[in-house]
């Protein structure tokens, strides 16, 4: 099949319930179709599966196997799928960083995953990674991390280069029986911010991603030959608890840009003759904002998926061009989306409506005062039970009681209601973290981060709405009594400790937070005060 051709072929859901045996099953079925492209070039199934199996093959060589945790911190490419696949069948977890972490970061996140080894690109963007990772290594900060490879021909700080690492591994044989990886097994702990002042780690089965996966791509009716562009990262559940098994149990391809900027991405849409797209509301204006936007560069496009407002959906669908995309709710913790609207209903229709729950999926609503159980077409908390995380890992499992409950459910902090028709409507986030970008931020770690800065007594921290990026940072601080704090250099201190994303894009200086007569912030009056003052004054560029 040449690019921008498309199949007509409908396809079975896959034998294959562990995410291994889905590359297996479609390097098989079609050996030669392409699995992957990135900006170096591309790779076949058959070809993806081989990569995979030499990197099995050399972990089972280094001891890794069932129940062992292995990291990855890379960007997006076929390295990465070839990484992660080669982890699945060693039956081992795969723990994907995010390339955004600061070492201080890294430092918890290597210690909370309790990986025993790790595969780095030692540079990435403005990171040196495998700098950092030499530095908490002498410090005796990573106990655990028994081998670092590093994706690149040398290394200069002790760890392992990956042409080294591989060598002479061979093929890997199906591991003896108990010891690959089973359909109920951890595939995945994917870390992502919350309520608390650290990234939790979400545990993912194998059995969920390849099933609740598969419904995705039906929702959206990709096809065999399909090429799925991929913009965000593939450490967010977005990417590999929702495009990659979605794109890969419908035999589609996926297109893999090392990093996401307009200008390239639209080429790279044009180049490639993408048929699907996962986008945010960020990424769909940055790209028809680009001088170098037209439709001719996203004719290619026909479905694909997206979060946001009403207007954020009509403009991704009308304006960049995609008939059929779909609008999506869903959780890391609930294998990427557990709401999808049908790729085939009225373009209103998607754009007021997040879909009916996905195949095995049940909501319930509850009362967000009294916590009774809700009648159908109330607005209440909603609560999500079915392809659901069985729990938190690593310093995270502490929240399991409160956020699972015994029943199965998993409650995720959002209000909405379904409709009469039985689709979920997303009304509003009941819980504090904010959403800027299309990325969770967690308030208690930024404002840990500040309190720690010299002159600061108390620091709260708030999204506010935006058109463009959905929700920006809003920190107001409280300086020490006859203390004078410069918002330049706190930034820069949370600059060194935060990634770029988490930092605050207005810091406002007060006499005294909102607090009740018992002490606890007035969260709810704060982000008032700051949808007030985004209101009413313009942001510094």
């Amino acid at each position: 099949m040449t690019a921008g051709q498309e199949s007509s072929e409908r396809i079975a859901p896959p034998l294959a319930r562990t995410l291994p045996d889905l590359l297996r099953e479609q390097a098989g079925l079609r050996p030669d179709a392409l699995a992957v492209i990135d900006e170096t070039g591309q790779a076949s199934f058959a070809q993806l599966h081989a990569r995979a199996a030499r990197v099995a093959a050399a972990l089972r060589r280094d001891g890794i196997g069932r129940k062992h945790r292995v990291g990855m911190l890379l960007g997006n490419g076929a390295e990465w799928l070839e990484i992660f696949f080669g982890i699945g069948m060693t039956g081992a977890v795969a723990v994907p960083f995010s390339t955004w972490s600061t070492r201080s970061e890294l430092e918890f996140l290597v210690a909370d995953s309790r990986i025993s080894a790790l595969f780095v690109r030692p540079n990435f963007l403005d990171r040196d990674f495998e700098a950092d990772l030499a530095q908490l290594a002498a410090a005796g900060r990573m106990p655990e991390l028994r081998t670092v490879i590093v994706l690149a021909a040398g290394t200069q700080h002790g760890f392992v280069s990956i042409e080294n690492y591989l060598a002479g591994a061979g093929d890997v044989a199906t591991p003896p029986p108990g010891e690959g990886p089973s359909a109920t097994d951890d595939a995945v702990v994917l870390y992502t911010s919350g309520s608390t002042s650290r990234p939790k780690g979400v545990r993912l089965k194998h059995f969920g991603m390849v099933e609740n996966g598969f419904n995705i791509g039906e929702r959206q009716g990709l096809r065999p030959g399909d090429r799925v562009f991929l913009p965000t990262p593939l450490f967010w559940s977005y990417g590999a608890a929702n495009a990659l098994p979605a794109t890969f149990s419908h035999g589609g391809c996926l297109v893999l840009p090392d990093r996401f900027e307009a200008g390239s991405a639209l080429s790279m849409i044009e180049r490639t003759a993408c048929s699907a797209i996962y986008t945010l509301p960020a990424i769909t204006n940055a790209m028809l904002r680009h001088a170098s936007f037209n439709r001719t560069k996203t004719r290619t496009l026909r479905t694909g998926l997206t979060i946001g407002s009403p207007r954020d959906f009509l403009a991704a669908a009308s304006e960049l061009g995609i008939p059929q995309l779909c609008n999506i709710y869903g959780a890391t913790e609930t294998y990427g989306n557990c709401a999808v609207t049908r790729h085939d209903w009225p373009l209103q229709r998607r754009a007021g409506c997040q879909g009916a729950p996905l195949p095995g999926q049940t909501f319930r609503f509850r009362d967000p005062e009294t916590g009774e159980l809700l009648p159908a077409g109330k607005t209440g908390l909603a609560e999500v039970s079915g392809y659901v995380s069985p729990g938190y890992s690593g310093a995270s499992a502490a929240l399991n009681p409160d956020v699972f409950g015994d029943d199965g459910f998993y409650r995720t902090g959002d209000m909405g209601f379904l409709d009469a028709e039985g689709a979920f409507v997303f009304v509003g986030r009941d819980s504090d973290m904010i959403k800027r970008a299309g990325i969770n931020i967690s308030p208690a770690e930024i404002e840990d981060v500040m309190k720690t800065f010299a002159g600061v007594a108390q620091a709260a921290v708030v999204g506010a709405p935006d058109a463009e990026r959905g929700e920006l940072v809003i920190a107001y601080v409280v300086p020490a009594t006859g203390t004078a704090v410069v918002a330049a250099e706190l930034l820069d201190h949370c600059r060194a400790q935060l990634s770029k994303y988490k930092l605050p894009d207005r810091i406002e200086f007060t006499d005294a937070l909102p607090l009740t007569a018992t002490g606890k912030l007035q969260r709810k009056e704060l982000k008032k005060a700051a949808a007030a003052l985004l209101a009413n004054k313009v942001l510094p560029a």
